[in-house]
């Protein structure tokens, strides 16, 4: 069972807006102990959004999903999860009390009396629309709420919206209420070193063959052409659980001595 997220959105394919998801749910993640699986980015298109939560429902994974869960014509996640789990939408009753709730905080603000059978106020109605079965995701920044999926697998899906600012304290509700069980259960560190002026074809054969040598670790390389601070580099680390972090981080710069390889721990 991994962490997966889905950011759905033409807005953040066409770069019109800046995807903030996805680094804010890592940073949820890491603060608990916890690791992103995967992620997907999806436009706005109800076949491959149906699709793609069709294949995702039957993983068994911890699922977020950002974005169309709205009542707009381009809002269509909420009917893309129901046709996903074949089911049909229908007004989710607590949904329902927290919208009108919303309807009556935005009149008590304007001075007026909440009108709740006004054409506006009913079609915020359809956002409480959730496939059956759903239960509710609260929202403390305007009560309108999102929505969970438990499926067969184990696993569960969460559709919040897309609005970086309501899905953010809402994603860190599930996390806290739905699996602080599995918070901080693995140690988990990495250890790297900045190699100067070196190729990824030279370091290969040491990468392979620590991780031969310690199968429950993973070796890592990430090229740099340079900038002001530092001269053309390659950050070369293991990660992994702390015992095996240090046998083979340190079976690591033996290797790099013998290659003759220039190197400084990263972060000095």
């Amino acid at each position: 069972m991994a962490f997966g997220i889905i950011i759905i959105g033409d807005e953040i394919l066409s770069g019109k807006r800046t995807d903030k998801h996805l680094a804010k749910f890592i940073e949820l993640l890491s603060a608990r102990g916890l690791q992103l699986g995967w992620a997907e980015y999806i436009g706005d298109d109800p076949a491959r959004i149906t699709a793609t939560l069709r294949r995702t429902l039957a993983s068994g994974d911890i699922v977020f999903s950002c974005g169309g869960i709205g009542a707009t014509p381009d809002d269509h996640t909420r009917q893309c999860a129901a046709d996903a789990m074949g089911v049909s939408l229908e007004l989710h009753p607590e949904a329902r009390e927290r919208i009108n709730e919303r309807i009556a905080d935005v009149a008590r603000e304007a001075g007026t009396e909440p009108n709740y059978s006004a054409a506006d106020n009913v079609h915020r109605l359809k956002m409480g629309e959730f496939p059956q079965g759903a239960d509710v995701i609260p929202n403390p920044y305007n009560k309108i709420p999102g929505f969970a999926l438990k499926h067969a697998q184990g696993g569960a899906h969460y559709f919040v919206p897309g609005f970086p600012v309501m899905a953010a304290p809402m994603m860190e509700w599930v996390l806290d209420t739905h699996y602080a069980h599995l918070f901080h259960q693995t140690a988990y560190v990495e250890k790297s070193v900045f190699v100067y002026e070196s190729m990824e074809s030279t370091l290969t054969p040491l990468m392979e063959a620590l991780e031969a040598e310690f199968p429950q670790i993973k070796v890592f390389s990430l090229p740099s052409v340079g900038d002001a601070q530092r001269r053309r580099h390659i950050e070369l680390g293991v990660k992994g659980g702390p015992e095996h972090v240090e046998v083979s981080f340190a079976k690591m710069l033996a290797g790099l001595d013998l290659l003759r390889q220039e190197y400084v721990l990263a972060g000095v």
